[in-house]
């Protein structure tokens, strides 16, 4: 049951992670976002990308 509950949190933590690193990057300046070489549209698979791999 413990490691039911731990699974749940951990899962929970990367869902909260993902949102927001893809709030963060929706709402970069778009011209921030281009120098950086990312693309403000594609916000959640970089996000995606960043908390799963």
């Amino acid at each position: 049951m413990k490691n039911l509950i731990a699974t749940y949190r951990l899962n929970a933590a990367k869902r909260a992670m993902f949102r927001r690193t893809r709030d963060e990057i929706a709402a970069m300046p778009r011209n921030v976002a281009l120098d950086l070489g990312i693309f403000p549209e594609d916000a959640s698979l970089i996000a995606r990308t960043a908390v799963w791999g």
